[in-house]
């Protein structure tokens, strides 16, 4: 064989021996030490989880890293090593100096768009909802900003309402609670309640 392709071979033995040794060396005992589940710190429990999804994901990148460079030694004993599986071209050396487990040519490798996720196919940002029509009625990225906006708007004049007003009155409460008010330390008696001239006190004195 080759001194080349020997080089090849013994990259692929050595990684192959070593992506063993990581899966061996996994702790797959996962136990939390709790005697139940039902704990009085949840995150922990959560923290746990987690840390065992990601072990488990890289478990199984290996487990595929591993599949791929089993392949490339096999393809070394029918002597089909360096052959593209979609063209039957020559892989270049270059290619298979940087990655030994090839299994096509670079022009039949699978672009990076088509790993892009799915729902990038329906999901756009606030541009492709955007339309300069002042005239349009549809909701636009621009008033999905302002629905969300206005939680966050707090104005500093107190007659303005605090929430939304219903049939009922101000928030659902009566209608003269919308501007009586008392001090910090609370109702004392008639005297501590102050009518506070807002929006409120207007529209209870015109109905």
């Amino acid at each position: 064989m080759d001194q080349k392709w020997l080089k090849l071979k013994q990259a692929l033995q050595q990684q192959k021996h070593e992506l063993e040794q990581t899966l061996a060396n996994q702790i797959n005992d996962h136990d939390t030490g709790e005697l139940s589940q039902y704990d009085n710190h949840p995150a922990d429990t959560a923290t746990d989880l987690f840390e065992r999804e990601k072990d488990q994901a890289v478990h199984n990148h290996i487990k595929d890293e591993l599949h791929e460079v089993e392949h490339a030694l096999e393809k070394f004993n029918d002597g089909s090593y360096g052959i593209c599986e979609k063209t039957g071209k020559a892989i270049p050396y270059e290619r298979l100096e940087a990655y030994p487990a090839a299994r096509t040519v670079v022009e039949e490798s699978r672009p990076f768009e088509e790993y892009r996720p799915v729902e990038e196919d329906v999901l756009k940002g606030f541009e492709a909802y955007n339309n300069d029509d002042k005239d349009a009625t549809f909701f636009d990225g621009e008033d999905a900003y302002q629905s969300v906006a206005r939680f966050h708007d707090t104005s500093p004049e107190y007659d303005e309402e605090t929430g939304d007003t219903d049939e009922y009155g101000a928030n659902g409460v009566e209608a003269y609670e919308g501007f009586l008010s008392t001090g910090i330390d609370g109702y004392h008696g008639p005297d501590s309640v102050q009518i506070e001239r807002n929006d409120h006190y207007k529209r209870y004195r015109r109905d």
